[in-house]
């Protein structure tokens, strides 16, 4: 590819509202252009990179007796209807009436299409386990799309699902997919990922596990033990909290005037923000009737998918205008309200000498003891791990550190076979529903999360195995005839057995070099007039900045043995 014919401008200056470093790098480099908030077109180059992950992933499924197929984009209503997750995912989930006046929708993922493809098709036991794999575009419409390609509306993705007898045929396979998860990783040139515990989330099923690229970029929170192998989102993170107790005494209406906050509790009765019992209150979307009141210790915060997991349904921090309840003072003690649901965190189980609201304006109570003066059922976990936290498996002390998560793997058991209706034959003549598991990776996201690993301040550096291109030939003084007359036989020479950028503008060695830098090409070969004179070429390692005269007989030598090099150090 000549770079003057090559789709993709490249600038110097930091694209304006562009924060994460691979969206910086991406936009300045040429490689995507924005279409409108979180749609995004690949040019050329990432578009050879998109490419090249995409293989990788097809060659490790097919590995492990993948079958790829390709589901469509819009699907009917009455296939989600079965699920039941038409109506229960919320307006992330694109719906559309056709000129039919029939309800379509836009898939953002395919579990209901992939149970679909296998009714009436799989019929008997002997058929399972297998799996059926796609790369295909989904769209989410996501309120906040961010950072370029890592967080967007419409994306490529590789989903797979397998099928199953029983709960030990699917452990054995989900492993299967989780060593090939890793090895994908790997070959895509990512270090710094782990695996982590998860929420399912909208895709439901007992198990679900994370893969996250650890790094400061990251905008997820991931909780590490410094001394176990347990590693959680923290979504789904749990942990042992150190519980302070307080001098245990009568309840005592106290008065606290302005004071609203915990912070200005706190500093108005001079206690420490462990000793005030918070509440949070939520509303179900769609439902004017109900409230949801959630009560903490002061010092910790709210874990909104923990909650939502418990009550089944969707939250928002509840508007208390129009409310009953008295902002600021809400309390534990004499709450009077119905249709409400209230929940107390474990991190206020056993404590005493609590200060909670008094349910009015002005006032707290003090002396709370949850055990004496509370009626509670039952103490429930939806509290946020926090780095004073000790770890749930060994008590060592917890961390939390960013990252970007890659992929995802979930153990739906029959959560959609059942309801879909998929049976299988069994060998005594009864049916079952098969349980299935779920495996995804965001392509695009992967891209980006390479470059937020592999990059320095001049630019991206690609791995080997993913780069666009594999050697940027560079020739300066393009004005020499003979430059240039040998930078055009050896472009010819090489681009039938490697993957090769030319640099064929008339613009300064500086430009050359510099955009070389920024696009990330692994392998860089410099003509100039002074090489030339000793038969040699001048050829750079992106990644290490080695720099060697080769002679010019033996340069394709020398790539190959920079392009094993680089394999074996990536890998």
């Amino acid at each position: 590819m000549k770079i003057s014919k090559l789709l993709g401008e490249r600038i110097k200056d930091i694209p304006s509202g562009a924060v994460a470093k691979s969206h910086i790098l991406l936009l300045r480099a040429g490689f995507i252009k924005p279409v409108s908030n979180g749609i995004f077109t690949l040019l050329p180059g990432a578009q050879k990179v998109s490419l090249k992950i995409q293989q990788i992933i097809r060659n490790e499924m097919n590995k492990i007796d993948g079958q790829e197929i390709l589901m469509p984009v819009v699907m009917p209503k009455e296939l989600w209807e079965k699920s039941g997750r038409y109506y229960s995912i919320g307006s992330e989930m694109v719906r559309f009436k056709d000129r039919n006046n029939h309800d379509m929708l836009l898939g953002m993922t395919h579990e209901e299409s992939a149970v679909h493809a296998c009714l009436n098709n799989i019929k008997s036991y002997d058929q399972l386990p297998f799996m059926i794999y796609q790369l295909q575009t989904k769209f989410r419409d996501e309120a906040r799309p961010r950072a370029g390609l890592l967080r967007v509306k419409e994306f490529t993705m590789k989903d797979g699902y397998s099928f199953h007898v029983n709960q030990e045929d699917l452990e054995n396979y989900y492993q299967k997919v989780y060593d090939a998860y890793v090895r994908i990783y790997k070959k895509i040139g990512m270090k710094n990922f782990v695996s982590v515990s998860s929420d399912s989330g909208m895709m439901g099923g007992e198990r679900a596990d994370e893969f996250q690229l650890l790094i400061d970029a990251g905008e997820d929170d991931i909780v590490i033990c410094s001394e176990c192998n347990y590693k959680a989102n923290i979504e789904a993170a749990t942990s042992l909290i150190d519980k302070m107790q307080f001098k245990d005494e009568k309840l005592e209406e106290i008065f606290t005037g302005s004071a609203k906050t915990i912070e200005e509790v706190c500093n108005y009765l001079h206690i420490p923000s462990k000793q005030i019992i918070k509440a949070v209150c939520y509303a179900i979307p769609n439902d004017d009737t109900d409230v949801v009141i959630c009560f903490i210790r002061g010092d910790r915060e709210i874990n909104e998918a923990k909650l939502k997991k418990y009550i089944g349904k969707d939250v928002v921090v509840k508007d208390l205008t129009d409310s009953d309840l008295v902002k600021g003072n809400i309390g534990c003690i004499n709450l009077n309200i119905n249709n409400a649901t209230i929940i107390y965190d474990k991190s206020l189980e056993g404590l005493c000498g609590m200060v909670t609201g008094a349910n009015k304006d002005g006032f707290h109570i003090k002396g709370v003891n949850l055990k004496r003066d509370v009626n509670v059922n039952d103490f429930i976990d939806i509290s946020k791990v926090s780095n004073d936290d000790k770890c749930p498996i060994c008590g060592s002390n917890l961390f939390i550190k960013k990252g970007i998560e890659i992929g995802n793997i979930f153990q739906l058991g029959t959560k959609y076979s059942k309801p879909m209706g998929l049976l299988i034959n069994m060998p005594d003549g009864s049916q079952i529903n098969p349980i299935m598991g779920c495996y995804g990776i965001g392509v695009g996201r992967c891209l980006a999360a390479v470059v937020e690993e592999s990059s320095d301040d001049k630019g991206i550096i690609w791995p080997i195995s993913i780069a666009p291109w594999q050697v940027y030939l560079c020739p300066i003084k393009t004005e020499n005839i003979n430059v240039m007359t040998f930078a055009n036989n050896l472009y010819e020479r090489l681009e039938n057995k490697f993957e090769v950028l030319f640099d064929d503008r008339n613009v300064s060695a500086g430009v050359k070099f510099t955009d070389s830098e920024l696009i990330g090409i692994p392998i860089r070969i410099i003509i100039s007039p002074r090489t030339l004179e000793n038969q040699q070429v001048e050829i750079g390692i992106r990644r290490t900045n080695e720099k060697v005269l080769v002679d010019i007989n033996k340069i394709e030598e020398k790539i190959n043995e920079i392009i094993n090099r680089l394999s074996e150090m990536e890998n």
